[in-house]
């Protein structure tokens, strides 16, 4: 993957980089300050780098082995990587939209999740996660 003049080109580089986990720095390395992210299991956004690092380290915790991209459309400060991935043994598809600033560090992160069944076990294994990652 080589990096071009896209402000998203580099960051979804480092974002692969975070997910293999070898991302110098750490989510604090490519994620925005003031993040938004918004979930397919939480009604409001959730404003904030603590909150999404949380939220990003749960789904990370929740969505193992069987978690990979199969497609990445990229252009100016937007990407939309779509994944599959088995939750209980069963299959989910979805897709990652992420929006980066000038200095491709991301502003948003936004998960959509089908089909309903797949949403309503993330939904509890990320509850379950959550609550075994709080302080």
């Amino acid at each position: 993957m080589s990096e071009s003049d896209e402000p998203i080109d580099g960051c979804i580089a480092r974002w692969h980089q975070h997910v293999h986990g070898t991302l110098p720095g750490g989510l604090d390395s490519l994620l925005h300050e003031e993040c938004v992210f918004l979930s397919p299991i939480v009604f409001t956004p959730q404003r904030g780098r603590e909150i999404t690092k949380l939220y990003l380290r749960a789904a990370g915790n929740t969505l193992t082995d069987a978690f990979r991209y199969t497609t990445e459309i990229r252009q100016g400060h937007h990407a939309m990587l779509e994944f599959e991935t088995e939750v209980d043994g069963k299959y989910a598809n979805g897709v990652d939209i992420i929006t980066c600033d000038d200095e491709a560090m991301i502003t948003e992160f936004r998960v959509m999740v089908r089909p309903l069944q797949a949403v309503n076990l993330v939904h509890q294994q990320m509850k379950g996660m959550l609550e075994q990652m709080a302080p």
